[in-house]
This record gives structure tokens, sequence and C-alpha cells, in this order.
């Protein structure tokens, strides 16, 4: 804990990396495989449990909307980011928990921090360190603990999704607004990557503290992955980036909105 209370970051930065490997572990089988069009008899547990499901109800969908599968995508969007909400609901809980504690135990800190102002050495330096863990445990403060699990729990979900636009062929035969779902698209990326800022500035505002909010990796992060994602969406079919940019409008009024249900507590805290 002493070790890497002083990056933050690193959690998110493991699930991020959990992300990319989660369907290959689950699917057993090549990287090829997870291009291929799936259907009722594709063989793995990830393919039939977590994809096909999805491909299922993206077609079901599509043809309840006279072969529309933009909307079907959009639909399907909304109603698995609401299904998942409950989970960012319960995260947002414990998040702002937390944020009371540090506030209250913030004097403590300052105060440490004043006691050691004038001594750079290292003995000082583990001095402070140590009391520092000391008063987190007086609290029953853990930095680190910033509520993953929600996070996990949903990436086999939107992981599943994303697989099932890809390698459902019959979207790639269709059109929605200007662009072809099938092929790249030249404005789509760019939306998507300007939504995804907007939800990190957003989601940034509401984060679980001040010192998390400056903290210079968590801002690097957070603007890199949108450039990431504009860059990797030239290259994809268009269904994707507006999966991604129909997703982040979404998450970005669901952060909207946790905000004003706890603006109450954030003001008596």
């Amino acid at each position: 804990m002493k070790k890497n209370s002083k990056h933050p970051w690193v959690k998110p930065a493991v699930i991020a990396l959990f992300a990319a490997v989660l369907p290959f572990a689950l699917g057993g089988c090549s990287a090829s495989g997870y291009n291929a069009p799936i259907d009722a008899n594709t063989p793995g547990v990830w393919n039939h449990y977590f994809v096909y499901p999805f491909s299922f109800l993206i077609i079901y969908f599509a043809n309840l909307f006279n072969g529309d599968y933009g909307l079907s995508i959009i639909l399907m969007t909304f109603i698995i980011r609401t299904a998942i909400m409950p989970l960012m609901l319960n995260q947002t809980k414990k998040q702002l928990a937390m944020r009371k504690k540090m506030e209250a135990i913030q004097p403590e800190l300052q105060a440490l921090k004043d006691k050691y102002k004038n001594d750079k050495s290292p003995e000082a330096a583990k001095k402070m360190q140590l009391e520092t863990m000391q008063i987190y445990q007086k609290h029953q403060f853990n930095p680190l603990n910033i509520g993953c699990l929600p996070l996990l729990l949903q990436l086999p979900i939107t992981l599943g999704f994303y697989y099932a636009i890809r390698r459902t062929p019959e979207i790639a035969e269709h059109d929605f607004l200007w662009f072809s779902l099938g092929k790249p698209d030249m404005i789509l990326p760019v939306i998507a990557a300007a939504v995804y800022y907007v939800q990190f500035r957003v989601s940034q505002s509401f984060s679980m503290s001040a010192q998390q909010g400056e903290n210079k990796p968590f801002a690097v992060l957070g603007l890199l992955s949108p450039i990431m994602m504009g860059i990797f969406s030239f290259a994809m079919p268009a269904a994707l980036p507006l999966y991604w940019a129909v997703g982040g409008i979404y998450i970005i009024l669901q952060t909207l909105v946790f905000k004003k249900m706890f603006a109450p507590d954030r003001k008596s805290a």
C-alpha cells in the first residue's frame, strides 16, 4: 500500500489491460476468430454466452425498425447502459463516501505536511509516509479502494456487444444517416473522439476528490484515450464509432444526472 499509494492511476491502467485480454482468455482461440461472422453454431464460451446473444438482439431490433441497423445499435447501447447503471450508481455512492472521509482527514494530513515541511531527509520522508498510513488506518480510509468491481462486472457486457457489432455481417450491408455502417467514415471518428473527451471532462469534474482530478498521469490517460479512439476509428467500420459516440453521450448524461442527485450531499460535505 505504501508503494502504490503514490500512483492512484495504477488500478485504472490494470483494468484497461484486463479489458484488452479478457475476450481472448474467454474465447480460447486465435485473434482471427474474433473478426469472423458469428451465428448460433459458433463454438466457444465467449462466443456462445456473450457475443452471439447481442448479435441476435441487434438483428432482432433491426428487423423491428425495417432493417435499420443504426437505430438497432443505438437502442441496444441505451439498453445495455441502462442495465448497468445500478452498478455505476453504487460505485458513485462509494466514491462520494470516500471523498467525505478524505475531506474529514485532510486537516490531519495538512498538519503532517507542515510538521515535516522543513525536513527533507529520507528518514523524515519515511516517518511522514508511516504517519500518513496510520492516519488512513485510524479513519479506515484506503486511497486505492475506488470501487473497481462495477467496472470489472460490466467489461464482459460491453466487450461482448463490441464484438457482436464487429461480427454481425448484416450490419455492413446497411447505411445510417450519411454513412455506411460497414465502411470507415471520416466524420464519425471525430465525433466519437470529441464525445469521449467531453465525457472525460465531465467525469473529472465529478471525480472522487480534488487530488485525483489534479493527478497528471490520470489527466494524460483521459486525454490520450479519445485521441487513440479517434485514430483507430478511421480504420474501422462506422458502426463501431457510432456505438462509442452513443455510449459516450449516455455516460455524459448519466454523470450529469448523478451529479444532480448527489448535489445536496456535495454541499453538506
